[in-house]
């Protein structure tokens, strides 16, 4: 009972915050404390700011990141691409409605790991797993992109060339992406760093959890939850149970273990990214069936990543 409780502790140590945040992001927005202009506004400041600066920080002051790295993103690239197929095949299965398809697929392989799981793996691991955990933000968003584009793109059509040359330039800019290249390049070079800019980057990179998991917490909605239940209720299953005991199980029978592991896990254990709303607006998708599975992943994985913690934890394997 006593190691159980240990375990129980572990897992509150990294999901507590995390929950307390969301929830501190909910209380400032019914006391008017938070609007939707400064979600907006904040939510942009962390994506093209502070994010990338926490990104870059951690990996040109890590001496963790090397050739070793580069099979966990290999296969978190693969897993990701066979997860895809596995949702995209059973959920044409069970829904017969074209407009919801690719919402809940997206929902069930996109995970916000920049935001969410990101903060899982500061929170377990320190800068350390950070450092590692950006690299494999890169590869695996990249993919996310393309693989959004496919899974919204109605059935018996083509995507067309305007949603590749979209996404293609969404890469190409994306900060996180842009962020991490430059980081990468630089670490490799052995570039010099002034300290000014070491220090005033990491005043940036300091705010981006607590006011990204505000934001999180103040854009979430239940009472939208009473539309599309069925549906919500795939989605949440693939997202947060399927999704990430497939993935994490495959990444132990292939060998990872410790850190490796429990990056896997926060990766694939997070709630659904908050861009799947917005691509699946632009896409013509049920843009309120995304809001949905974003609200209630963002709140179930609490639970169920605790669960998950708690498991690997118990076998020693994290």
């Amino acid at each position: 009972m006593t190691e159980m409780m240990q375990h129980f502790a572990f897992s509150i140590s990294i999901t507590g915050p995390i929950c307390l945040m969301l929830l501190l992001g909910v209380a400032l927005r019914s006391f008017n404390m938070i609007n939707d202009n400064f979600i907006e506004i904040a939510s942009k400041l962390v994506f093209q700011v502070t994010l990338p600066a926490l990104l870059f920080l951690s990996i040109i002051q890590s001496n963790t990141i090397t050739a070793e790295n580069v099979p966990l993103v290999v296969f978190g690239i693969i897993t990701t691409v066979v997860f895809f197929i596995f949702a995209t095949i059973t959920t044409r299965i069970l829904i017969k409605e074209p407009k919801d398809q690719g919402v809940i697929i997206q929902g069930a392989f996109r995970s916000n790991m920049a935001i969410i799981g990101l903060a899982y793996v500061t929170n377990a691991y320190g800068e350390t797993g950070v450092a590692v955990a950006a690299i494999y933000i890169a590869g695996v968003t990249i993919l996310y992109n393309i693989l959004a584009v496919v899974a919204l793109t109605p059935k018996g059509q083509s995507s067309s060339i305007t949603s590749y040359v979209g996404m293609l330039k969404a890469i190409i800019k994306n900060p996180l992406i842009i962020a991490i290249t430059l980081a990468l390049i630089a670490s490799n070079l052995n570039l010099p760093i002034p300290k000014i800019i070491i220090h005033a980057g990491q005043h940036f990179a300091n705010m981006t959890l607590p006011l990204a998991l505000l934001c999180a917490g103040a854009s979430l909605n239940i009472h939208e939850l009473k539309h599309d239940k069925a549906a919500n209720i795939i989605a949440s299953s693939y997202r947060l149970i399927l999704c990430p005991f497939m993935i994490t199980f495959a990444a132990y029978w292939y060998g990872f273990k410790g850190l490796d592991l429990g990056i896997v896990f926060f990766m694939t254990s997070s709630p659904a990214a908050a861009a799947s709303y917005v691509m699946a607006r632009a896409m013509g998708g049920n843009a309120t069936l995304a809001a949905n599975i974003i609200a209630l992943t963002t709140v179930g994985s609490i639970f169920t990543c605790s669960l998950g913690i708690i498991l690997l934890s118990s076998l020693q394997l994290m």
